[in-house]
């Protein structure tokens, strides 16, 4: 990449508010998140604005319910 092409990418950057970075992927993808709850760990699936939408017991249960809402599940650690 030239220094030109490097910094344009950086001006794009730059430029993305955090409303639209909020929004990028937000009818694409959902976040799986792993937590510890009562001593077990547990998976919250997470809308692309970061909105918790609902626990898990299992990784596979996240994915399965992310799938079958149409979205890419993207793991968060």
């Amino acid at each position: 990449m030239s220094d030109r092409q490097h910094q344009i990418s950086q001006q794009s950057c730059v430029e993305i508010t955090p409303q639209a970075l909020s929004n990028l992927g937000l009818n694409q993808i959902a976040f799986i998140k792993s937590v510890h709850e009562e001593g077990e760990e547990h998976f919250v699936v997470h809308s692309a604005d970061g909105t918790a939408v609902r626990l898990f017991p299992t990784r596979e249960l996240a994915e399965l319910a992310i799938r079958h809402s149409d979205l890419l599940p993207v793991s968060l650690h």
